[in-house]
């Protein structure tokens, strides 16, 4: 195993970060693999470590955002422990994160033995130290003349065997809460939270998918895209009833594998478009943006927004000549960052490799495209700007990080790992059914970098280039979405494991803790529509929809089980929608904006009022309106279903003028505005065939607000009504 070899350094001093908590500055010379700095000791702690030389450590701030079903409460999933949901009392008795909540188990296990710590010393009457202060290995000697010094004077005025039996004992837990506290959360202690996660969504999706089909495919398909797959092997039962062979098809019809665009490698890589041919920068002057274009004036006025959250990459692709969207934004985002300057990078030459990768891109796949890649490479450079980031990352970092959210999905086929493993293709062949497109992706990437005309590391150092090279492989790797609830549960247990430490301060010391925050953000990043405004968002919702039907065609064409999703005779974009917020991204980007607050409580926002969106185009009848209730007691909400049926009811039976609920009524009357302006006949999403009084009563109000779409309520009429707000209401959705 190679070590790591440390540049020791002085300390630089540092700063107060918002909430008092001391910003440390790296000290130490930093490389790609992980490990112990000269003298350290694998058992040493907090004392020891020192972040990187010329870079601060992420202040951990104090969130306030509680709302995704992780909060819920733990009595059903934790077993044992009182207190294992709330940790606020150990906590805020200590370092002042009052009503922190605390849910993965280490961190719980952590917060419960410092609560027992502080419970021991009251009970001992021992002399108090400072936690933080303590010396965290038990073989060194400051260890030893620090505890001689501390306790001695009890211990000699006392002289009893009980006193020493208590100092002991709680210099052998202050050991014990040492090692658990200096251990990286990244692999096994996170498994802990990944499992406990899981089982929380699955009782989730399992009153989710209780009430309806469609449900039931939502469900299914978040649990076979975004959990890792789980081999079992099945051992049939004697007595299971046999199922009837399925029909065989000729042999003639048989095929030993199904070849997949861009999934012809055995012997070499070979992409949809041949990777040595190479898309090189020609023309003697570099325009100002990278592209060129006949609306550069407007051009401009986008791209001057590459700050802003939310870039509005259509528009920028339809002005641009050759629609090289993914080159200008790219290119902009190089030049805000002065990575071409850094890493002597010729403007020709980066504007070679970007032309080169976005031609690799498959502009006929809706969704998985150059489009696709733009969004989340300006994405990732927004969230590398944040506040609580800035200082954190190397030039280096930075420079992976760009570059692997812009090759990501490079030469992607338009179809999911499982149906090319499904469909035996050869690249699953190729890469053993293990992240077979993330592979690709950076197979294809770095054979093109390998051109000398793309070559944008040529200038970097071996050690530079190797440590770019791993670096992008892990974050792309990460984008493989059957690995989201283990990069979730790393990502929060390595927050509240600091947090509930003490320090305050995550030093991102080693690879690992590095690596892992610029694998969130890739993945964040990649998980980002829902977080864009809803003009944006609803445009990618039609096309990664579109990308799932035409999956779904050829898995019918083929013979094969349709994916859930995936079928277009049995859509359910507007629950999918609400469904994938509420158990994938508002989990993920919660636990992100706790990472960097306050700088994403803006991008909360947003997610949530998109989710709510939805959830109103979703058809008003009780059992839907309960089913999406994010882990909602069924009975309860049915009977407050009823009860809000019954006080509409009159009004509507009365005086025949729409319910005063506007988020309801501003959203489907836009509907039916929008599609159905010449029908006679409401949308058939918004009406659901039941013969229950609460559905012929959604009927009714559905069938009265289309009434009023066509035929607009007179001011004279209106003065007459008790509802006057609807005409507002309409003119405002108008």
């Amino acid at each position: 195993v190679k070590v790591v070899k440390y540049k020791q350094g002085r300390h630089s001093g540092g700063g107060r970060g918002h909430n008092g908590c001391r910003l440390r500055q790296f000290s130490l010379g930093f490389d790609v693999d992980s490990g112990l700095s000269p003298g350290r000791t694998p058992l040493d702690g907090y004392t020891g470590r020192t972040p990187l030389e010329g870079y601060q450590g992420l202040v951990l701030q104090n969130s306030q955002r509680r709302e995704s079903f992780l909060y819920k409460s733990g009595s059903e999933y934790d077993v044992g422990s009182p207190r294992s949901m709330s940790r606020a009392s150990s906590l805020s008795s200590e370092f002042g994160h009052a009503e922190d909540l605390i849910v993965t188990p280490f961190a719980q296990i952590l917060a419960s033995l410092r609560t027992v710590r502080s419970n021991y010393i009251n009970l001992t009457n021992l002399p108090n130290r400072n936690r933080n202060e303590r010396t965290p290995s038990r073989e060194s000697a400051n260890y030893r003349e620090s505890n001689t010094s501390l306790h001695k004077s009890s211990i000699s005025e006392e002289g009893t065997t009980s006193v020493r039996l208590a100092v002991e004992t709680l210099e052998e837990l202050d050991w014990c809460l040492d090692q658990l506290e200096s251990m990286q959360t990244h692999r096994s202690v996170s498994d802990m939270a990944a499992n406990k996660f899981k089982r929380m969504l699955n009782k989730e999706l399992s009153v989710f998918s209780e009430s309806s089909k469609s449900g039931n495919q939502i469900a299914d398909h978040i649990t076979s895209t975004y959990y890792d797959k789980q081999h079992e092997l099945d051992f049939p039962e004697g007595d299971e009833d046999e199922e009837p062979p399925k029909p065989q098809r000729d042999a003639s019809q048989k095929k030993k594998s199904v070849v997949t665009r861009g999934s012809n490698i055995m012997a070499k890589i070979i992409s949809q478009s041949d990777v040595t041919v190479t898309s090189a920068f020609k023309e003697e002057d570099v325009p100002p943006l990278g592209v060129f274009t006949d609306h550069q004036a407007e051009l401009n006025k986008i791209l001057n927004n590459i700050n802003i959250w939310g870039l509005d990459v259509f528009t920028a692709n339809e002005i641009i000549k050759d629609q090289r969207v993914l080159t200008c934004t790219t290119y902009k985002i190089f030049q805000e960052r002065d990575l071409m300057k850094t890493f002597k990078i010729a403007p020709k030459t980066l504007l070679s490799f970007l032309m080169t990768l976005e031609d690799h891109y498959l502009k006929d796949i809706p969704y998985h495209n150059h489009l696709h890649a733009a969004d989340v490479t300006q994405s990732t450079h927004i969230l590398l700007g944040s506040n609580a980031l800035e200082e954190v990352f190397t030039p280096l970092e930075v420079l992976s990080a760009i570059l692997a959210s812009s090759i990501h999905d490079v030469d992607h086929p338009g179809v999911t790992n499982q149906y090319l493993i499904n469909t035996s293709s050869e690249l699953a062949l190729m890469y053993n059914d293990e992240s077979v497109l993330e592979n690709h992706h950076l197979a294809v990437a770095f054979k093109l970098v390998q051109d000398p005309e793309c070559d944008i590391l040529a200038n970097l150092s071996q050690k530079q280039r190797m440590s770019v090279r791993k670096m992008v492989i892990d974050m792309v790797l990460a984008t493989d979405m059957s690995k989201h609830m283990s990069l979730l549960a790393d990502l929060k247990t390595m927050v509240e494991t600091k947090k509930v430490a003490g320090s305050g301060v995550l030093l991102l010391d080693n690879y690992n803790d590095r690596i892992q925050v610029l694998q969130n953000m890739v993945h964040c990043s990649d998980l980002s529509n829902p977080t864009k405004p809803l003009d944006i968002y609803r445009l990618w919702v039609d096309r990664i929809t579109e990308e799932f039907f035409i999956q779904g065609d050829k898995e019918r064409d083929s013979g094969l089980d349709i994916s859930p999703m995936c079928d277009r005779s049995n859509a359910t974009t507007e629950k999918s929608q609400v469904g994938f917020i509420s158990y994938i991204v508002h989990p993920l980007w919660e636990t992100w904006a706790e990472l960097v607050y306050p700088d994403a409580q803006e991008i909360l926002v947003t997610l949530e009022n998109n989710r709510n969106y939805y959830e109103n185009l979703i058809p008003a009848s009780p059992t839907d309106h309960m089913e999406l209730r994010e882990g909602s007691n069924e009975d309860e909400d049915f009977e407050e279903c009823v009860d809000e049926g019954e006080e509409l009811r009159e009004p509507v039976d009365e005086d025949q003028v729409v319910p005063n609920d506007e988020d309801l009524v501003i959203e489907e009357v836009t509907d039916l505005e929008e599609s159905h302006q010449d029908s006679d006949v409401p949308h058939s999403k918004h009406i659901k065939k039941s013969n229950s009084a609460e559905d012929n009563l959604a009927q009714s109000v559905h069938h009265v607000k289309r009434e009023a779409v066509e035929k607009p309520i007179s001011e004279s009429e209106a003065s007459a009504k008790p509802s006057e707000g609807f005409a507002e209401r309409t003119g405002m959705s108008q």
